[in-house]
């Protein structure tokens, strides 16, 4: 690792710091607005503390040119970002009147920012305006970053097949906006007028202003934190459930596409490719848990309405609830860990494995089955219209691999915590998969993980990253072959 990449990875840390610091006035103006002076006060001074830090780290490292193309700084600048923005992200609520341990600090903000949602918070009803909006703006900043790293960044980088997308974001022949800065100035446009026309439906449906200009910052970025501790059920109203659900969908999916969509005037290759396999995969859990719950005794309405709204919140990796959803038996239980794997499309807010993997497994699947019939045919594997080669086909599987181990490592070592089964397996998926709640009575849609031990804690937060940053990157950083030139 030369130290011209170390001086430009330390620059670009104090870019974003000095970011996080500005979004910070936000939350101050809000508690003015609603006459929280103490904690207004306590997010200028944490802005003008981590402002000056990032400030210092761009002037001492400032550099005139650098090659973005070279993968170990890519793998750098990622990983450090996400590490560096959660631990300045976290001091606001350290400081606040809460009364905050570090752990839940970091917890909190690490949950946003990776737009998983967990929480440790309670009493959330009758918090600071501030520090509620400070919880929805660091998920929608999470949000948008997670979606401009995996279409300009991870491609590159050939994380876990995602070097299928690099054509999406480089090929000029077939795309509107062939370079890095023009999707990502497309991508805000689409996330930016998905969150605000959220915020107007929301208000519509009868939610109260602050709560939907929060919800709709949660609900885009596919993250779930509320503004109640009784999330979505606390308002018990169809309406906004009905649009929260249409607006979970939407930011799980492919939010670039939408730009192509309307510009290319709907190529369908463009927006079938993972679209269509996710909605049906929707439905058809959807439809699954109500058959379930009718069997359990629901009437066919509620079982409708509460499968619909928690299984569309768990296969996006949102959050929300609507119910204790853990309590439905056991074969519900299992339905929704299942899908804390599945997720979203590749290039919107959504964790998890995605959509496009599944589809690349079961297609390789496919075509070692046949291969085992007829060894010397020639079977293809295609996705988006175009033939997928062998390296993709063994990245994925790597990555599945990979995926699977550190979930049983991880949820091991959170058992030796003291956690149960369940609950530990539940937490380390949802972390993973950047979901929300987990299940069972400790940890979850009823309940938080406040109760939960700080080495637990720490477990969860390792899992929310490692999932965020596809794993891939993560554990490249830490090879010694890495550091080396």
């Amino acid at each position: 690792m030369t130290a011209d990449r170390l001086r430009f990875v330390l620059f670009l840390n104090g870019v974003f710091i000095l970011a996080v610091a500005l979004a910070m006035l936000l939350p101050a103006i809000v508690d003015v607005s609603f006459d929280n002076p103490q904690e207004a006060a306590n997010f200028v001074t944490c802005s003008a503390v981590a402002g000056g830090f990032g400030v210092l780290l761009m002037a001492a490292f400032r550099q005139g040119e650098v090659n973005l193309t070279d993968r170990r700084t890519g793998f750098l600048i990622t990983v450090s970002a996400w590490l560096s923005v959660s631990i300045v992200g976290a001091v606001p609520l350290y400081a606040s009147s809460l009364g905050l341990s570090w752990t839940d600090a970091v917890f909190e903000a690490a949950s946003a920012l990776t737009t998983t949602g967990s929480t440790i918070l309670v009493g959330l009803d009758q918090m600071p305006e501030g520090l509620l909006i400070w919880r929805s703006l660091l998920q929608w900043l999470g949000g948008i970053g997670i979606i401009v790293m995996a279409l300009s960044v991870l491609p590159g980088l050939r994380v876990g097949g995602m070097q299928l997308f690099r054509s999406e974001s480089s090929d000029v022949s077939e795309k509107p906006f062939p370079k890095v800065r023009q999707i990502a100035r497309n991508i805000l446009i689409v996330y930016s007028t998905l969150t605000l026309a959220c915020a107007v439906s929301l208000a519509i449906a009868g939610m109260p202003t602050f709560d939907a200009v929060n919800h709709a910052m949660t609900t885009i970025a596919t993250g779930g934190l509320s503004t109640k501790d009784a999330s979505i059920g606390y308002y018990n109203s169809v309406p906004i459930e009905v649009v929260t659900q249409v607006f979970m969908i939407s930011g799980a999916l492919p939010l670039a596409f939408y730009a192509v969509f309307l510009l290319t005037r709907g190529k369908r290759r463009l927006v079938e490719g993972q679209i269509r396999p996710f909605l049906l995969i929707l439905a058809a859990a959807i439809l699954t848990c109500t058959v379930w719950n009718i069997s359990q005794g629901t009437a066919p309405p509620t079982a409708l309405r509460l499968s619909a709204f928690n299984v569309t919140s768990i296969m996006t990796d949102t959050g929300f609830a609507t119910a204790d959803f853990s309590t439905w038996g056991s074969f519900a239980v299992g339905l929704f860990f299942m899908l804390y794997l599945v997720g979203g499309c590749a290039g919107s807010t959504a964790g998890a494995i995605k959509i496009f993997r599944w589809q690349l497994l079961f297609a390789g699947v496919g075509r070692v089955l046949q291969l085992m019939l007829y060894p010397n045919a020639i079977v293809p594997v295609r996705f988006q219209g175009k033939s997928v080669d062998d390296a993709v086909i063994s990245n994925v599987r790597n990555f599945f691999f990979l995926y699977i181990i550190t979930l049983l490592l991880l949820s091991l070592m959170v058992m030796a915590t003291g956690l149960d089964f369940l609950s530990a397996i539940s937490s380390v998926a949802q972390g993973m998969a950047n979901a929300g709640p987990g299940l069972g009575p400790i940890v979850g849609p009823a309940t938080n993980f406040s109760s939960i031990p700080d080495a637990a804690k720490w477990l969860i937060v390792l899992a929310m990253i490692l999932g965020r940053l596809e794993l891939v990157n993560f554990f490249i950083v830490l090879q010694p072959w890495f550091w080396r030139r």
